[in-house]
């Protein structure tokens, strides 16, 4: 911090960083001076090779999007309604071309779903209360190259800011046509946060996952075919010929030289003897591949972080260490996924699925609703603690007298499916109201034998 005499007022300049003069660093002396960030442009077709020639390019792509949707979701609602959603979700290959969807804006920035409701102009906005039952004719997934973002709104104060006006499909034989965004499932990869940088290169779209994860793929290809080269190197013969330059020098003795040094390797074999000249000399140079290990799976963990995916989940294998588990990073990165499904694919997929529970009903019932499936699998103890415990709360509950038999009747029956404790198990309101009927009706028919009884006591109570 220094102060400087500008216009006879004094101007205290700050420096953000820290500096030593003596060791350079922070000057231009200093090699860190030179570092620079530099964004690097990619082609659809390059990132498409990337992805088909790379396992772990493909890996930071797939895996996310694979765990997203492989649990799929479960719909909060009366059993029949419940089938009927299930029915229409399978009619349109909902979850498959989710993750395709997925997979798609991770590789190259951006996709949509485009849903076609029968009998409706797609270039209008979407008025999703007229769907009736079975509305929806199709629903198709289209890359980035098939379907063109629109002018991005720069208006603040208009709904669509920062979101493409609308979008254009090109289709082989029906040219070209214009769709409203309400009728578009869009789905980014990593999304640019101004929209000003939205409407220029990336015209609308996202940039791809591995465009931040590059260098920490390429880097791990790389080590790996470096050590896989090494191997050819691990033992090396040298032979010391005498006069080795003047031999190669004429073609014929070169060519003696070769057919001879070819013989002595088929005599010698793995183990067997090598017959040589007096004045040569013959050795071994073999190479260690201490370190090796560690330096490859450093570039494996960059690659892992860089995904925001746990090594154990990227290469697929046990985690290492005694006392390790990898429940906590498991369990962190499926809440990421959660994160994922939560605050992306559910806002992109909304107009879409009140477009399908519309199609399945044919209405929309104002309390339905649905919950992502869990990924973590619980273990058998964890299970039957959970099972004894919800056992005992709903005892508790019961004891308590405090709900309607009803209501605690649903509200139990639902705790024991969400916890998988009677996966199958379904209850209706009017299997309830049955059940109460029955009871009291038992209740009743108790109290008026025992009014009975005490009016007649010299009646056996068996007769």
């Amino acid at each position: 911090m220094e102060d400087v005499l500008v216009k006879n007022n004094p101007v205290r300049a700050i420096h953000d960083s820290f500096k030593n003069l003596v060791a350079n660093l922070n000057t231009s002396r200093d090699k860190q001076s030179t570092g620079d960030y530099v964004l690097s442009s990619f082609s659809d077709q390059q990132w498409s090779i990337v992805y088909r020639t790379s396992w772990m390019a493909r890996k930071v792509v797939d895996i996310p999007a694979q765990d997203a949707t492989r649990k799929w979701r479960e719909w909060q609602a009366e059993a029949p309604q419940i089938k009927l959603l299930e029915a229409e979700e399978q009619r349109l290959l909902l979850p498959q071309k989710v993750k395709l969807a997925l997979q798609q804006s991770r590789l190259f920035g951006g996709s949509g779903i485009y849903f076609s409701i029968a009998n409706d102009d797609p270039e209008l906005p979407l008025e999703v209360e007229t769907i009736k039952k079975g509305g929806i004719d199709f629903i198709t997934v289209l890359s980035k190259d098939i379907l063109t973002a629109g002018d991005i709104e720069l208006d603040p104060l208009e709904k669509l800011y920062g979101k493409p006006q609308w979008y254009e499909i090109s289709g082989e034989h029906s040219g070209t046509q214009k769709i409203h965004p309400s009728r578009i499932a869009i789905f980014i990869g990593n999304e640019i946060l101004t929209p000003q940088e939205l409407a220029g290169v990336n015209q609308g779209w996202g940039d791809s996952v591995l465009q931040s994860a590059y260098e920490a793929v390429r880097n791990a290809d790389s080590t790996a075919s470096n050590i896989a080269s090494l191997i050819y190197e691990a033992k090396v013969d040298v032979l010391q010929i005498p006069d080795l330059g003047n031999i190669m020098a004429n073609p014929r003795l070169r060519t003696l030289l070769e057919q001879r040094v070819v013989l002595s390797g088929q005599l010698k074999g793995n183990n067997g003897m090598l017959i040589i000249d007096g004045e040569e000399e013959y050795s071994q140079k073999t190479f260690t591949f201490t370190g090796l290990t560690d330096i490859s799976h450093q570039t494996l963990q960059a690659v892992s972080g860089s995904a925001d995916i746990p090594i154990t989940r990227f290469l697929g294998q046990s985690p290492s260490g005694l006392t390790s588990t990898g429940e906590a990073d498991l369990k962190n990165y499926y809440d990421a996924v959660n994160s994922m499904q939560t605050l992306m694919i559910t806002p992109a997929m909304h107009i879409l699925d009140e477009a399908i529970i519309r199609s399945a009903l044919g209405d929309r019932p104002e309390d339905l609703i649905f919950e992502w499936s869990s990924l973590w699998q619980m273990s058998d103890a964890e299970k039957s603690k959970i099972s004894k415990e919800t056992a005992e709360t709903i005892k508790s509950l019961v004891d308590s007298q405090l709900f309607p038999e009803a209501e605690l009747a649903m509200a139990a029956a639902n705790l024991l499916v969400e916890h998988s404790i009677l996966p199958s198990f379904e209850l209706t309101e009017a299997d309830i109201k049955a059940s109460i009927e029955e009871e009291e009706e038992k209740e009743a028919q108790r109290m008026e034998a025992e009014k009975l009884r005490l009016q007649n006591p010299e009646v056996d109570d068996n007769d």
